[in-house]
């Protein structure tokens, strides 16, 4: 059994597609069905099921995910600890990202001076919805994140980058958006755009209908900020968005939409920094984390220097 091979079956079991998973090995499609079928062979049993779209592994596939990755990762550390020996950084970086939060946590910017610092890591970034990026830090699919999070998660290390509220989002045509304050019962019966299961702001109003014991319309969801505010704009239904926000439909002097302030309704987005156990922390996570805490400290600091001396105060 070669570590190759288990590289291409863990990519059939991520992708779900011998097409994707093979543009992701950087092979072509026959050599990766070759190398998955001489695994098969040694192993003596079949592990995905052909002609399925998305593939589908078999029971014994499935039981080999966990040891496959388990494998690659004892691989992964071994030669780390090899290059770490002659003291240059290399590898890959997998990180997950929520690309909304980019205003908050300029991760672009750090990124750039990390890979400027460090030339022989590549970085691979990813976004997907919260819970899956939790998700997938734990289990060894991405080597840090830059997300939110509701609560600590098993053994998981969170470092606090930043927090923003969510705020009711409507038309200025909407009934709602002629009051100052609303109540949570207010909005029963009301049409909302939301983002899907699993994100963070999902999460957090479901929490708060549920407590209200009201039952949410949800008429459409979108898996983009952007996109949802525009469907507010045009009169799909009212939502909670974070008020920072920085697209131009919120942002255009002539925008259509308003922020409404719930009452009883603290509706906060907390964004971390997610990183596995000491022990399971790449060296690349590692050096990336180190320098984005150190800089985004920095920022914050001066940040808080200048917003002191404007209001006419000086730091102790």
């Amino acid at each position: 059994m070669e570590l190759r091979q288990l590289r291409h079956f863990i990519a059939l079991a991520e992708e779900r597609s011998v097409t994707a998973a093979a543009r992701r090995e950087l092979i072509v499609q026959s050599g990766l069905s070759n190398s998955l079928q001489s695994l098969e062979r040694e192993l003596g049993t079949e592990l995905y099921i052909r002609g399925t779209r998305p593939v589908r592994l078999t029971a014994t596939g499935e039981a080999l995910v966990g040891p496959a990755r388990e494998a690659l990762r004892a691989a992964e550390t071994a030669r780390r600890a090899v290059q770490e020996t002659r003291d240059v950084l290399v590898g890959r970086l997998r990180l997950g990202i929520a690309l909304s939060a980019q205003y908050l946590v300029p991760f672009a910017a750090y990124l750039g001076e990390f890979l400027r610092d460090h030339p022989g890591v590549d970085v691979r970034m990813r976004g997907t919805a919260a819970l899956d990026m939790l998700d997938m830090v734990e289990n060894g699919e991405l080597d840090c994140a830059i997300g939110p999070a509701l609560e600590q998660r098993g053994r998981l290390r969170l470092t606090s980058l930043a927090s923003e509220p969510l705020a009711l989002t409507c038309r200025s045509d909407h009934e709602l958006a002629r009051r100052d304050h609303v109540t949570v019962a207010d909005l029963d019966g009301e049409r909302f755009v939301d983002v899907p299961p699993g994100w963070t702001a999902r999460l957090l109003c479901d929490a708060l209908f549920a407590g209200a014991g009201i039952t949410r319309r949800i008429v459409a969801e979108a898996g983009d900020w952007e996109v949802l505010l525009e469907m507010i704009a045009a009169g799909a239904g009212i939502g909670f968005t974070p008020v920072g926000l920085q697209y131009k439909v919120l942002t255009d002097p002539d925008t259509p939409l308003r922020h409404v302030q719930v009452d009883g309704a603290q509706l906060d987005r907390h964004l971390y920094l997610i990183l596995p156990p000491h022990a399971e922390t790449s060296p690349a996570a590692a050096a990336f984390a180190t320098g984005m805490l150190a800089q985004h400290s920095s920022e914050r600091d001066g940040n808080h220097l200048i917003q002191a001396r404007d209001e006419g105060y000086r730091p102790s």
